[in-house]
């Protein structure tokens, strides 16, 4: 197990105004240098269906789709031991800081990712999170019907 370090920078600006965080990058991610980089990730996809528009295939068309509809995306951890993307093996977590995402943008709500993420963002934020099921393939259990039910609720926070 390996001690890494997130190397993703955050994605907002000051129009932000829902906070998305996952745990930690996998893998495949950190291979492409931006979120949800596993081709199948369910992410993109449901998020694209949530706001009508095509999925975005470039992280430019990401990056562009996550900042027009207000939407900030980072993760909770800064460093950890893990083993492969396995929340489950976390060790040794050290946060990211909110801070920065939090003094630019007026964040109207937090969401994350899995229940882990969720987790892990209140133990050191103290605050809590709206959990979001996990997107990933290994949550085969969440249909992708399920998931887009589940991620409109971010849509009330998107407006002015």
């Amino acid at each position: 197990m390996n001690s890494l370090t997130h190397t993703i920078e955050p994605v907002y600006n000051s129009r932000s105004r829902i906070l998305i965080l996952g745990s930690f990058p996998s893998p495949k991610s950190r291979e492409v240098g931006f979120y949800y980089g596993h081709p199948q990730n369910r992410f993109w996809r449901v998020l694209s269906a949530v706001l009508c528009e095509p999925c975005p295939e470039t992280v430019i068309e990401k990056r562009e789709m996550l900042l027009r509809h207000r939407i900030a995306l980072w993760d909770v951890l800064h460093s950890c031991e893990i083993t492969g993307a396995s929340d489950s093996t976390i060790k040794n977590p050290v946060p990211n800081d909110f801070i920065r995402i939090f003094d630019a943008a007026d964040i109207r709500a937090v969401f994350t990712t899995g229940k882990t993420a969720g987790k892990l963002y209140e133990r050191f934020s103290g605050r809590k999170s709206i959990v979001l099921p996990s997107p990933s393939p290994a949550n085969c259990a969440v249909k992708f019907e399920e998931l887009i039910e589940a991620y409109r609720s971010i849509l009330p926070y998107l407006t002015e």
